[in-house]
This record gives C-alpha cells, sequence and structure tokens, in this order.
C-alpha cells in the first residue's frame, strides 16, 4: 500500500474528459471496462480505508468523559494526507488507461441463449 501512495502523487485529481476508443481497447465493450474499472476503485477504496483507520487507532485514546476532545496534530495531519489523495475511481481509470491492471476473466459461459 505505500507504493500505492507514492505512485498517486503525480496524478491530477480533477476529472477530465478520456478518449472512448482508449477504454474499449483492451475489451471491445465499454461496460466491461467500466466494470473492471470499478472493482479496482472498490479494492481501492477499503485498502485506503482500512489504512487510515489503523493509522488512527495508534492516536485514539478512550476516556469515559464525554466532555473531554482531544486534537491531536498528528491526526489532523494524517486525515488531511489522506483527503487530498486522488478518488479511488481515478486512480484506479489511470491504472486501466496506463496498462497497470491485470485483468482476469472467471470462466465464461459460452452458450448462447
Amino acid at each position: 500500500m505505500n507504493d500505492l501512495k507514492t505512485q498517486v502523487q503525480g496524478i491530477d485529481p480533477n476529472l477530465a474528459g478520456k478518449d472512448m476508443e482508449r477504454f474499449v481497447s483492451k475489451t471491445q465493450n465499454v461496460y466491461e471496462a467500466i466494470e473492471i474499472i470499478s472493482k479496482r476503485a472498490n479494492q481501492l477504496s477499503s485498502d485506503l480505508k482500512e489504512e487510515l483507520h489503523g493509522k488512527l487507532e495508534e492516536f485514539a485514546v478512550t476516556t469515559d468523559a464525554i466532555e473531554e476532545i482531544h486534537e491531536n496534530k498528528e491526526q489532523i495531519e494524517i486525515s488531511k494526507f489522506y483527503e487530498r489523495l486522488p478518488n479511488p475511481a481515478v486512480i484506479a481509470t489511470h491504472e486501466y488507461l496506463s496498462n497497470k491492471l491485470k485483468i482476469e476473466y472467471k470462466e465464461r459461459d459460452q452458450t448462447t441463449e
């Protein structure tokens, strides 16, 4: 995961138009390409979420008093770093268009209706 954070630093977090011919060049089907990207985005999202929660748990302080609120600058900086990362869908699209995704298909049913 550390490798992912360094890779995404150069990705523009803003959305931009994409050439549809590049999307369908691998799969010949735009819906299939979108499905691949969405599955990878879900993987990235859950991985980043787990990593963020793991880092924030290091700073967790359990107290019985509701009034006590602790601000931790390190915790705030970690949260800001993850907020600045591009959206997982943007990262997945970049990976797909840069040929960084390995696409594997489960056995397809060859019968037609």
